[in-house]
């Protein structure tokens, strides 16, 4: 197996949305949590269109903002963006470089902040 099968599942494993854009804006990938989370806007079918479509022109022009920042320097990797007070999440824009430190694209990230309440280590099949 290649470490690329490793980090899709982990990625595919997650409960929150992961929508990774390349430079250009154009979605190059959904998880499953976020083509459930996004059916409404068209879910997979939103996969090779522009992220910029999904946006109106004031979001649209501070993801500008934060890809241009993201190019500015190499430690410039994470920026927060909002707080959705109704899914009690924070939401963060994360720059993806390729081996030698190249901006290659972004995603977003979302932090829940609620404690979990299940039970430790109870086994079970639940889906997110």
């Amino acid at each position: 197996m290649e470490l690329s099968d490793f980090l899709k599942s982990i990625i595919d494993q997650d409960i929150c949305a992961v929508v990774v854009c390349n430079l250009e804006h154009k979605i190059i990938y959904m998880n499953p949590a976020a083509v459930r989370r996004y059916a409404k806007s068209g879910g997979a079918e939103l996969l090779g269109k522009s992220l910029m479509q999904c946006h109106h022109a004031r979001s649209a022009g501070q993801i500008e903002k934060v890809v241009q920042w993201f190019g500015e320097d190499r430690k410039n990797n994470r920026v927060y963006t909002s707080y959705n007070e109704k899914e009690n999440k924070d939401v963060y824009m994360i720059a993806l470089r390729d081996a030698d430190g190249a901006l290659i694209g972004y995603y977003e990230k979302h932090e829940y902040r609620n404690r979990e309440t299940r039970e430790k280590y109870r086994f079970c099949a639940d889906v997110y």
